[in-house]
């Protein structure tokens, strides 16, 4: 018998078929009928069941030698809920989900519902053509992370649609001045403490907001809104439910067969055996639907390092590779075989990982013998950046180190600079209420952090209810403290995000050279009894940039000398102490010279008088052309 090696099923069980959406799962008809499809590639039988027949088992018939299970229903309506009815070896059976699924039906169930091809009319068209002409390393990248099921919510506790946050959520994020919008997993899951990390519905967008239609229009209102849209993506690990993935056929079939490496302690999941070719096309095929079908603009993939080493999870016994080490071979083999599916397809999106190590290479080339995302999120920056301001301003010039480190390794990969939801729960304390001293300092200290990560080379991300300074470190079961608005410093702190966020978009030095030398230059960085700091952000016209200075203690500094490439006029972009952002200068140094005094190292400098516990951005107005460029 030839096998024709371009058959959906022969490219799902090869590892190839990036599709497989398209073949496997239920596929209605506008004729009421319905294929069913499932890989279970040991089970002695398997039958659908559901609302069409009075869930009573309708039998499949396998597909040659497969593991693939098929057949046509008719009388098959859109709503119909369904599950598979999968026979073990051992005899017993089991109801199971579809993994394929696009919709799933509302909580706590976890039935398949019968959804009709997508008639979704897409009115992107012209950013996906923007999005086409620059990558996102070469534009400012602002993200607004969001747990939609607690930014905002109806009086009753109940959620907001997917049309509400269209209409809410969208115009809000763009009033701000982010670029972009990254939603924690919307992907279908039962347990809400679990931030949608435990799923089990990889081709469904969770039916707590609504349908998957809602869900694509929502995506394209961001895009028509010129915001672009980020999803975590988890391919590591599924939820434990036996009616989900797990042992899906009676046996191990998405998760390792080896139980100490299926077992995943952290998080209470099972690990994917990312080695296994169906497995591969599964989650390629997961990955993709997410960025075709539903026009995402990038994936961040969620817990990188638990798929790069075998040992990652803190309870599993210490295991070694056949190299005699613990890297994942399988999972490195897998991140670079995604990367580089993702990347020959759709170049212009972003894949970002999540990743706590020191692995190397990350974002490397695939060439190079790189992983091939686009982006890491900057976890050591964040965890020292966060360490210092935690401090008493009266110890930080003893642990200056922890802000002038980074400066090592900052261009070691493409960043993202990341004050995201895990800083803000579990105890953790929100970042306004990290910040030390009394409430106005709290704010000083919060307008300070936020203008040191904008300066900081990399792309960003905040999570929602840090643009007000929210005192309440985040509960995912409650809408966000909206009510801080009604006082004067959270609007007043809100207001300055906006405007630190607009000024970001504005000055090209501020992203333009995220990930080379040239993008920054040092100037003041040297000097921790000071506990202040200047360097400046250089865009690629030699005239272009933008002059940080800070100063991390309650002192304020009058005739503050800071070295500057260029003699003449400079002008005040941003002083975090104005009086508009909840500070007290109510008149504000507009305009600043620089002679040709060296300092430094740098030829010209110019005064400044200093706030106290804040920061400057000063930019050229006219310079000097005489004057020299170092």
């Amino acid at each position: 018998m030839v096998v024709d090696s371009q058959t959906p099923s022969y490219l799902f069980n090869t590892g190839r078929g990036f599709q497989s959406q398209n073949f496997l799962g239920c596929h209605w008809h506008s004729n009421q009928t319905a294929d069913f499809r499932v890989w279970a590639p040991h089970a002695l039988a398997v039958a659908v069941v559901g609302d069409f027949n009075h869930w009573q088992p309708t039998a499949l018939r396998e597909l040659g030698t497969t593991g693939i299970w098929q057949g046509q229903l008719s009388k098959i309506f859109p709503g119909q809920l369904y599950k598979f009815r999968v026979t073990a070896p051992d005899g017993q059976s089991q109801l199971k989900i579809d993994p394929f699924a696009r919709q799933f039906e509302a909580k706590p169930g976890d039935a398949a519902v019968v959804c009709p091809p997508s008639r979704m009319h897409w009115h992107d068209s012209l950013w996906l053509a923007r999005r086409k002409r620059t990558h996102l390393e070469r534009r400012p990248l602002n993200i607004y992370e969001v747990h939609l099921g607690s930014w905002r919510r109806h009086p009753d506790g109940s959620y907001y649609t997917y049309t509400e946050l269209t209409a809410s959520l969208i115009p809000y994020v763009k009033r701000l001045g982010y670029t972009h919008i990254e939603l924690m997993p919307v992907m279908e899951h039962l347990l809400d403490r679990s931030w949608g990390y435990q799923q089990f519905g990889y081709f469904a967008p969770t039916s707590r907001f609504g349908d998957r239609d809602a869900f694509l229009h929502f995506v394209d209102a961001c895009h028509q809104a010129n915001l672009g849209v980020f999803v975590d993506w988890v391919p590591g690990h599924f939820i434990r439910n036996y009616d989900a993935l797990y042992q899906y056929d009676g046996t191990p079939t998405f998760e390792y067969a080896d139980r100490g490496r299926a077992d995943n302690h952290r998080w209470g999941a099972w690990n994917f055996d990312l080695g296994k070719a169906q497995v591969q096309s599964f989650l390629i095929s997961s990955a993709l639907f997410w960025l075709e079908e539903c026009h995402l603009d990038g994936l961040r993939v969620d817990a990188v390092s638990n798929l790069l080493y075998i040992n990652y999870d803190a309870g599993q016994e210490h295991r070694l590779n056949q190299y005699g080490d613990d890297r994942n071979v399988e999972g490195i083999a897998f991140l670079k075989k995604l990367n580089g599916v993702v990347a020959a397809r759709h170049p212009d999106v972003a894949m970002i990982a999540e990743e706590s190590s020191a692995y190397p290479q990350v974002t490397g080339a695939l060439q190079d013998g790189g992983l091939g995302f686009d982006f890491k999120w900057n976890m050591g920056w964040m965890h020292d950046t966060l360490n210092f301001f935690k401090l008493d301003p009266l110890y930080r010039a003893d642990h200056f180190q922890l802000l002038t480190f980074a400066f090592v390794y900052m261009y070691d990969e493409h960043f993202i600079l990341p004050f995201s939801h895990d800083e803000v729960v579990h105890g953790k304390r929100s970042l306004m209420h990290k910040m030390p001293g009394d409430r106005y300092n709290q704010f000083a200290n919060l307008r300070t952090l936020l203008t040191y990560m904008l300066a900081f080379p990399g792309k960003k991300l905040n999570f929602m209810g840090a643009e007000w300074g929210q005192y309440l470190e985040w509960r995912d079961w409650s809408q966000l403290e909206w009510v801080d608005l009604d006082d004067h410093l959270n609007h007043a702190m809100q207001r300055f995000t906006a405007a630190l966020n607009q000024l970001y978009h504005q000055q090209r030095p501020l992203w333009e050279q995220d990930q080379v030398d040239a993008g920054l230059r040092f100037t003041h960085t040297d000097d921790p009894q000071s506990v202040t700091m200047s360097f400046i952000r250089q865009a690629k016209r030699p005239h272009d940039f933008v002059v940080a200075t800070f100063n991390f203690a309650p002192v304020e500094h009058r005739q503050y000398r800071i070295g500057v490439p260029y003699c003449g006029t400079y002008h005040l972009l941003l002083n975090t102490e104005a009086q508009a952002f909840g500070g007290t200068w109510t008149r504000l140094e507009q305009t600043f010279t620089a002679t040709a005094q060296p300092y430094r190292g740098q030829p010209a400098s110019l005064t400044c008088t200093l706030p106290a516990m804040g920061a400057l951005l000063i930019a050229p107005t006219k310079v000097s052309r005489g004057s020299t460029h170092v």
